[in-house]
Order: structure tokens, then sequence, then C-alpha cells
């Protein structure tokens, strides 16, 4: 019986060599880097079948760490690699440039920050800095802050600045939730810092990136802090995208006396399929995650009555990119899944 770790490395590792290859030859290295998460990505999920909704046993954690690990160091890797190859520092056609940008962003954007967000998960101190590391070097270090101490804390409520009302467009939403998850985040980490006397990590946050952008311009000049700023534009968006989709319009009621009901399995929205899961680390079993914010990736679970996208998420993110057809296919199921809310 193969290992329930596998799958998830079958799915998020080739594109490492892909676009290492990508990066010095080009051609169609490159575009099997930036077909293989989008075009073939949506072919398999359509194709294979729907993925087993019962989590592995959580003794896999060891494994899925070892495979976390191997993912975030692959990604630190890459980081200086893309902007050479985008910035056209290993001599790349102009053709080339542009789908190393696309391959190294999608690659950035969905499998690096869904690693990275289970590595700020972690309970140990050397995953969680790795996390965190990650999330720096794509000029999004206070995700680790936001993420954790504003998105549990107060998903699906006016309070996580990271969450997307029903008939609020994507494009409204990007900026106002990353505004928000800064300054938001930056106040809870300084008042924390009073209390306990430890360090502000927005000092990491900020000081690593900085850092980061004069290292690109000392390597590549000013044509690589371009890239970078790009690829890392690019990465967040996508991450932004993600919390768009597994939360939109599934808002806590507000209660008579100003706080608002439970968090449930009913407000996050989730995807089955098969090969964007595995490649995404589960990152589309969002409702047993915020149910169990420490259970490792392979044992989440998927239960027939959480909220279930119609398509998956790297799917339903172009969706998302036009409005219009994101409230016509999403807003009914909103109200539906709010009414069930009212009766649960």
């Amino acid at each position: 019986m193969k290992h329930p770790v596998l799958p998830f490395a079958l799915a998020s590792l080739p594109p490492v060599a892909l676009l290492a290859f990508g990066a010095v030859y080009g051609g169609l290295w490159l575009w099997a880097a930036a077909l293989y998460t989008s075009f073939f990505a949506f072919g398999l999920d359509e194709a294979l079948a729907m993925a087993n909704r019962e989590g592995a046993d959580e003794s896999t954690e060891r494994a899925a760490n070892r495979l976390s690990v191997a993912l975030a160091l692959s990604h630190l890797a890459l980081v200086p690699l893309g902007v050479a190859a985008v910035a056209g520092a290993t001599g790349l056609t102009t053709l080339d440039q542009v789908l190393a940008f696309f391959g190294f962003g999608l690659f950035f954007g969905q499998i690096s920050n869904s690693n990275a967000h289970e590595l700020i998960h972690r309970s140990t101190a050397t995953l969680f800095g790795l996390g965190k590391w990650v999330y720096i070097s794509m000029l999004y270090g206070h995700h680790t802050t936001a993420h954790r101490l504003l998105h549990h804390a107060h998903v699906a409520t006016p309070k996580d600045p990271n969450f997307p009302p029903k008939g609020r467009s994507f494009y409204a939403y990007f900026t106002r939730g990353w505004i928000g998850s800064f300054t938001r985040g930056f106040a809870v980490e300084r008042a924390r810092a009073a209390r306990t006397g430890r360090r502000n990590p927005y000092v990491e946050y900020v000081g690593g990136a900085v850092a980061l952008l004069l290292a690109m311009w000392l390597a590549f000049g000013g044509a690589g802090v371009l890239a970078y700023l790009g690829l890392c534009f690019y990465a967040q968006s996508q991450l932004a995208m993600v919390d768009y989709l597994q939360h939109y319009g599934l808002a806590r009621r507000k209660l008579p006396d100003g706080s608002y009901a439970p968090q449930t399995m009913l407000h996050s929205w989730n995807s089955p399929h098969w090969f964007s899961s595995h490649m995404m680390v589960n990152a589309s079993r969002h409702s047993d995650h915020h149910a169990n914010p420490g259970r490792v990736y392979p044992a989440l679970r998927l239960d027939a009555d959480m909220p279930v996208l119609p398509y998956s998420l790297p799917a339903m993110g172009i969706i998302a990119l036009v409005p219009p057809l994101w409230f016509k296919i999403m807003d009914r199921r909103v109200d539906k899944a709010v009414a069930r809310m009212e009766v649960a």
C-alpha cells in the first residue's frame, strides 16, 4: 500500500525540477512548468475521481513535515533563480522570461504559499520559522501573524481583514485585505510585545523584506528588483485569492450582545478535487483546518455537510477574476449555505 504522503510529493515536487531546468535552458521546460500548475492541473482535476474524503492517520505527521521542509527549501532556492530568469540574467529570450514569470509565480503562489501555511501551524520553532521565512521571501511576512492571530480568531466576521462578504469582488477585496492584515497584525504584535517583552516579529517581516530587496539589487540590478517585486505581487495575489475563495460570503451571525455565533464547519468553502488538493497540500480542506488548525495536512477530512465549491481552487480563481460570472455562480450557493447555518 502506498504511503499517504506519496501522492502529495508526486503532485507538488515536479515543478521544482521543471523550473530549475527552465531557468537555465528555457523552452519546453518553462512551457511545462507554467502549464503544470494551470491547464494540466485543471485537466487532471476534471478527469480524475474526487479525492478520498477520509483523512490519513495523524501518524503521517513526520513524513508530511519532511515533504514540507523539502518544498520550503526548494522554494528558497528557486526565489533567486526565478528572479534571475525573469530579469534576463540567465540569457533567456523575451518569451522565455514571460514563461518564467508565470511558471515561478504560479509555483510560489499555489504550492509555496500552501506549504508555508502548513508550516506556520506547526508547533516546533524550526518548522514555524521556515514557514515564516518563505512568507518573508515573498514580501508577505506579516501574513504569519495575520493568518494565525486575526484570521483564525475572527474568521467569517468583519474583525477578520481577510473576510470577503457577499457581493464584494476580488479586486475590491485584495487591497483592503492586504492593508488591513498588515496594520491590524502590527497592532496585535505591538500589544503582545509590550505585554511580554518579546521582540515584535514585524522587525523580521519588514527587515527581511528590505534585506532581500537589497540582495536582489546587488545581484541582478534594477531589473532584478522589478522581477522580484512582480513575482512577489503575483504570489501574494494568489494567496489572497485562496482566502477569498475559501470564505466568500459565509458570515457568522451577529448576536444581540454584539458577539458572533461560533465558527462551524459551514464557514469555509472546500474542494474535493484530487490533483489540486494534493498539489496544494490539502489547502482545499479548509473547514477541517479551521476546526483543527494543528492537524497535519494528510489527515484533514472533508465531511459530506461541508460547503463545497463547484470547481477546483485554481479553476474558481479564474472565475473570480470575472466578478459578474463569480457572483452569478456563487451568490445563490452562499444564500443556501447561510440558510443552512440558520437551522444548524
